[in-house]
């Protein structure tokens, strides 16, 4: 936090043609950048994430809904003891309290700060590119439909709504998660969707596009930070024209 520092570099394509934990960890860290305390939250979202992962593997011989299917073989304990199913309902349902207190904190900041970014990224992408496409971000949530398509036209649910909100998608979601022992709902199943007009960057976009598109999300980062701290942070850029054409490097 005593200094600010954005950084593209090559592997920054990943940002566009990754999987989403490349451009989880991309927001996430310019949200620590723009307010240091949220490096606090990650870490205790994660913790709650593996810990509640855990109970749900621990809880599958008597939760699943395989097991409740399988018959026991004759003289063999029942899968499906109703006091260790009782307690490890109990004990899953703090754990869906936590997650969603925490992760509706994480997931409020992440949709703030996309809002925020979008304009300084279509600049930053218009001006990269001499204005051949329209740059756009929006966020794919793992909430219930209804919820998500909200999230995703760019509104910004209160927290508190969230919180209720994921209490209800991982309730809606439990047996699965059961089954298949990993959190299925929150911030840590969540996607940025990155745009050029209507067709989404990853699969449509050539390698310069990729390139252009990963450059103004930095650049983007740069200016919002530069705005929110009144003074410039520190902009690295690594072999910045190697894939950029001679009109491109001459805007940039």
């Amino acid at each position: 936090g005593t200094l600010r520092t954005v950084l593209f570099a090559p592997e920054d394509l990943a940002l566009v043609r990754g999987d989403p934990t490349e451009r989880r960890r991309f927001l996430d860290d310019l949200l620590v950048a723009r307010q240091p305390r949220w490096a606090g939250v990650r870490q205790e979202y994660d913790r709650i994430v593996k810990q509640r992962s855990a109970l749900l593997k621990s809880a599958q011989p008597y939760l699943s809904r395989r097991n409740r299917r399988r018959r026991p073989r004759p003289g063999a304990e029942s899968l499906d003891p109703s006091a260790e199913a009782a307690t490890a309902l109990h004990t899953l349902g703090v754990w869906d309290a936590q997650l969603a207190t925490v992760g509706s904190q994480l997931l409020y900041a992440r949709l703030r700060l996309l809002r925020d970014l979008g304009p300084y990224l279509a600049k930053a992408y218009d001006e990269v590119s001499n204005g051949q496409s329209d740059a756009r971000v929006s966020y794919r949530s793992s909430l219930r439909e209804d919820t998500a398509a909200r999230i995703a036209a760019g509104e910004v649910p209160e927290p508190g709504e969230l919180n209720d909100e994921m209490i209800v998608s991982l309730a809606e979601v439990r047996d699965q998660e059961v089954d298949r022992g990993v959190c299925l709902v929150g911030p840590h199943r969540d996607d940025v969707v990155l745009s050029l007009g209507e067709l989404p960057a990853k699969g449509y976009a050539s390698h310069g596009e990729s390139w252009s598109f990963a450059l103004g999300l930095r650049l983007a980062a740069f200016q919002l930070l530069r705005h929110d701290l009144r003074d410039d942070p520190v902009l690295v850029l690594d072999d910045v024209f190697a894939e950029l054409d001679a009109g491109d490097r001459k805007s940039t």
